[in-house]
């Protein structure tokens, strides 16, 4: 059975492992349907989807109908100023064909310049906050990905209360000694004031190179079981985290397969033998992307 925690101050119990919904953005309805019918075979009650994930938000729209009560719903803007978010929470509150969205989220703001747009006076922080006192969304959050984005999270937390926020969490990261101190601190201060704390890209093995894309991942995923459950259950040991699952329906399965089975224990010394065996390597290299 996958667990439950508390969504940080939300006080909703979400399931560890949230649905990313990235992988329905370049699917059919039909697979999309069947896809989401393998959340409920695990009691997955948390979906993460985003405005910029292709059409992954219209697939989702068809099937809330009759499930909207079971999840706790979130999206993303990645517009930055403020008429421009506005419009686009209008536009996913129609795709998703709902009355209001749970958690609304920042999508990857990691640029110091994007930041200063967002957090300005015409900003897209200032149309997040207007959505919920209209009653849209309920929470607000914030995104990210690249090494620099632990210590911009930590920034955006000064400016304001956000009630989650998303990051990524894997283990050849974390043996990067800056970024795992920044993700420490980060993680503390999420847990002292209650603000939930999502991971991504658990399943990264290493970037893709100029190897052909046989998946829709933009890094090369892990793809046997044993691999997928080392790392996932090194993710879930963390207590106190929420780990997002990858952009590739046909990985889902096995995530969730995972997670089912997790049970806490020593993993380090397994992972770093298990990271030197599939050469796992960063997939960022020392660099953030930007989502103007």
């Amino acid at each position: 059975m996958i667990t439950t925690q508390k969504f940080g101050n939300t006080g909703h119990l979400s399931t560890r492992t949230i649905f990313g919904a990235a992988a329905l953005g370049n699917v059919s309805q039909n697979d999309a349907d069947k896809t989401l019918d393998v959340l409920l075979k695990y009691g997955i009650n948390h979906i993460d989807t985003a405005a910029g994930y292709g059409d992954s938000e219209l697939r989702i729209g068809p099937w809330m109908e009759k499930h909207r009560a079971k999840f706790f719903l979130a999206t993303k803007v990645f517009r930055r100023r403020y008429n421009e978010t506005r419009e686009q929470i209008e536009q996913s509150l129609e795709r998703l064909q709902v009355s209001s969205i749970d958690l609304i989220q920042l999508h990857n703001l990691t640029d110091p310049r994007s930041w200063d747009r967002v957090m300005g006076e015409n900003g897209a922080l200032k149309a997040l906050i207007e959505a919920r006192e209209q009653g849209l969304v309920k929470y607000i959050g914030v995104t990210g990905h690249g090494y620099g984005v632990a210590e911009i999270h930590i920034r955006s937390l000064e400016r304001f209360e956000f009630d989650s926020v998303l990051l990524p969490y894997n283990y050849i990261m974390m043996q990067n000694p800056k970024y795992a101190a920044d993700f420490e601190n980060l993680l503390k201060i999420c847990q002292d004031r209650g603000i939930a704390f999502q991971t991504i890209k658990s399943l990264a093995r290493r970037p893709w190179g100029k190897k052909e894309k046989k998946w829709d991942t933009w890094y090369e995923p892990l793809k046997v079981q044993t691999n997928i459950d080392r790392v996932v259950h090194w993710v879930l040991n963390r207590e106190g985290i929420f780990l997002n699952t990858s952009s590739d329906i046909r990985l889902l399965p096995k995530i969730l397969d995972a997670a089912n089975r997790f049970e806490k224990g020593p993993l380090d010394e397994e992972m770093q033998k298990k990271a030197t065996q599939l050469d796992m390597k960063p997939i960022f290299e020392g660099r953030n992307l930007l989502f103007e």
